[in-house]
C-alpha cells in the first residue's frame, strides 16, 4: 500500500490560543459597556413604576380628601341654612333673650 504524502506548507497553521485571550480581552470593555448601560436602563425603569405607583397613591389619597371635604362643606351648608330660618331665630330672640314684638305705641314713624 502506498502512503499519501500530505505537503504542510499548503496547510494553516494554528491559531494561537494567546491570539484568542486578546480578542477577548479586546471585547471586555464593550461587553462591560453594555452590562453597564442595561442596568442603568433597568434600574431607571424600575424607579420610574415605583414613581408611578407612588403618585397613583398620592392621587387616590387627594381624591379621598376631596370627597371628604365636600361632604363636610354639604352638610356646614345644611347647617347654616337651619341655623338661618327666622323661626329659629325668633324662638331664640323670645326664649333666651327675653325680646318681643313691639307694640303699636312703641313704634315711632319718622317723617
Amino acid at each position: 500500500m502506498a502512503q499519501a504524502r500530505t505537503d504542510f506548507s499548503k496547510v494553516a497553521a494554528p491559531k494561537k490560543l494567546e491570539a484568542m485571550y486578546v480578542q477577548r480581552g479586546d471585547m471586555f470593555p464593550y461587553l462591560l459597556a453594555v452590562l453597564v448601560l442595561l442596568t442603568l436602563v433597568s434600574v431607571f425603569h424600575v424607579w420610574s413604576r415605583v414613581r408611578v405607583i407612588d403618585l397613583n397613591l398620592e392621587i387616590a389619597e387627594a381624591n379621598r380628601i376631596l370627597k371628604d371635604s365636600k361632604e363636610e362643606q354639604n352638610r356646614l351648608k345644611l347647617e347654616v341654612a337651619s341655623l338661618k330660618t327666622p323661626a329659629r331665630i325668633e324662638a331664640l330672640a323670645r326664649g333666651e333673650l327675653g325680646m318681643a314684638l313691639p307694640t303699636d305705641q312703641q313704634v315711632v314713624v319718622v317723617k
